[in-house]
């Protein structure tokens, strides 16, 4: 461009148009003139004070807006800035236009048609809509001569944000609680994906986060940068913006990259399921070990996603051969994490140490151990309490009890065992979590007999007793006997639990009802009574030697 039209173009951040204006006369002029000599698309943006905050130049079709993260954006309103640019061939508003009009949120949008002449011509605008019966994102007002374009900017904006808030509000969420909108984008059928977002509904209800929508989209190519498709997205950001959420809660995990750059094109908070169930975990630890084992397991997650600010945040070095940016602010923040994930495994490790202390004074007193093992919410400690007349903490909800308790149980014959509940199993299980309660997982090794409890009342309980099946592979526990308890029985009808159980080869049993468990304590007496050395199965030389020490110091 010549000297003389960049001056025309930085005197336009000197310009102000009245509030009840899109664009006053004279500007629209200037703009249609300058772009008709560059041969291209001119932009403004403009605040609702009538300020220009940015002037964009693009190229003959299309205009680039940069970084707009200085201008606040609040869950219930739009941006506060409107854009209106030229478009050479007095085209009207293209798909390009509504997706930045629906991505960025913008009050509206309007183009200025030029004219052969280089003059003001057709004048197009288009702006976000409220939730409607069509279901309609947003809508184009007809064509007008420029000239004779009649419209208060300020006043209708303003409605059309009261309207966006009324419509957001109308939602129930409690005070202090988030919202959320939760996202399916993968190859599985669509049954598949519902049946996993109903599972992710209730994991976000019990972290006291609002559902507010689910979306659903199955696709032959999942998008490598934003998992759903472009247009897909839109209508999400739409959808939030009319709701008013907070959140958008993925069902699929998220690559580092993908998290970041679906934040930036949405500027909405952005988790996958796995960060979803580790802040479950971090609300309910409350014993210092799964504290540590929560916080390892998070630090561990955020590791590969931590980044820096470029250069602007290095530590200078100082010395010969050391002169230059030195260590970048983010290479400190990793080098911290690594340093703390350090610190958290050798207390595991001391924990660990306790751990095997207790097991070696339960093999000395040959107690056989039984381990209740299961899907979240299968009602594990329900069952452990009806056993045991315990308390433990037993709401119906998924991950209630991450800790691990053990109860003694006498069965009728005087026999008594241990009963250990475990924290519970889900489907696709996040590599940190496993990596996390290793120790505490490696207890179910000293078991004797593993009562694997289902929840029979579940949409489809195969698939549960599958994914716990595969984890207990995976962990190498499947060598150890076990005996298959189909739980909530008494939701359904006699004749499909009686199927249920002769399918799976199980007993059926209600833990709310004790009067159902005589079967089922009856079965585990028999198969503890076929289990070769019961107590003493798992003991190891040195837990031997560590046993024989105990008893001699009079400790057990």
């Amino acid at each position: 461009m010549k000297p003389n039209q960049l001056l025309r173009l930085e005197h336009l951040y000197r310009r102000r148009i009245p509030v009840e204006r899109v664009i006053t006369p004279e500007l629209a002029r200037t703009c249609a003139e300058l772009s008709h000599e560059i041969r291209c698309q001119i932009g403004l943006l403009v605040s609702r004070r009538g300020s220009i905050e940015q002037v964009i130049v693009g190229n003959a079709r299309e205009l680039v807006i940069t970084d707009l993260s200085r201008f606040a954006l609040s869950r219930r309103s739009l941006r506060g800035l409107r854009l209106v640019h030229t478009h050479l061939q007095n085209e009207p508003l293209t798909h390009d236009d509504l997706t930045d009009l629906a991505l960025l949120r913008l009050d509206l949008i309007a183009v200025i048609g030029v004219g052969p002449e280089g003059l003001p011509a057709d004048f197009y605008v288009a702006h976000l809509l409220p939730p409607n019966p069509r279901g309609q994102a947003y809508e184009v007002l007809p064509p007008s001569p420029f000239h004779s374009h009649q419209m208060d900017c300020l006043s209708f904006i303003e409605a059309l944000e009261a309207e966006l808030s009324r419509t957001a509000a109308g939602h129930v969420v409690k005070e202090g609680q988030e919202s959320a909108i939760l996202i399916s984008a993968s190859k599985a059928s669509r049954g598949t994906q519902e049946e996993r977002l109903e599972e992710l509904s209730e994991l976000v209800r019990s972290d006291g986060i609002t559902v507010l929508d689910a979306v659903i989209q199955r696709a032959q190519e999942i998008h490598p940068k934003y998992l759903l498709g472009s247009g897909k997205l839109k209508q999400v950001v739409i959808q939030a913006l009319q709701r008013g959420a907070d959140l958008l809660i993925f069902d699929q995990d998220l690559t580092p990259g993908q998290a970041r750059a679906i934040a930036e094109m949405t500027e909405i908070k952005v988790i996958d399921r796995t960060q979803l169930i580790l802040d479950i975990f971090a609300r309910r630890a409350h014993s210092r070990e799964g504290k540590i084992q929560v916080e390892l397991a998070q630090l561990r997650y955020l590791l590969p996603r931590l980044s820096g600010r470029g250069p602007v945040l290095s530590r200078l070095g100082g010395g010969i051969g050391a002169r230059g940016p030195g260590e970048t602010k983010l290479e400190t923040d990793r080098r911290r994490v690594r340093d703390r994930i350090s610190h958290l495994e050798r207390e595991l490790v001391v924990f660990g140490r306790h751990r095997d202390q207790r097991r070696a004074r339960r093999v000395q007193k040959m107690m056989p151990v039984i381990s209740i093992v299961g899907y979240t919410n299968a009602g594990k400690s329900t069952l452990l309490n009806a056993l045991t007349e315990s308390h433990v903490s037993a709401q119906d909800r998924p991950f209630e009890t991450l800790d691990t308790s053990s109860r003694r149980l006498r069965f009728p014959r005087d026999r008594e065992v241990i009963i250990t509940d475990t924290v519970g199993f889900i489907r696709d299980l996040p590599k940190d979590l496993m990596g996390a309660f290793r120790t505490t997982l490696e207890e179910l090794r000293d078991a004797d007999l593993l009562l694997h409890l289902a929840d029979g009342n579940a949409r489809d309980p195969e698939a549960q007793i599958r994914a716990v099946e595969g984890i207990l592979a995976e962990l190498d526990l499947d060598g150890i006997p076990r005996v298959l308890v189909l739980n909530k029985c008494d939701r359904l009808p006699p004749e499909q639990a009686g199927a249920l159980c002769r399918r799976y080869g199980a007993v059926g049993i209600s833990a709310l009802h004790p009067a159902t468990l005589t079967p089922m304590i009856e079965l585990l007496d028999q198969a503890l009574a076929r289990c070769p050395d019961s107590g003493r199965k798992h003991l190891r030389p040195w837990e031997t030697a560590a046993s024989e020490s105990l008893r001699e110091a009079g400790v057990v």
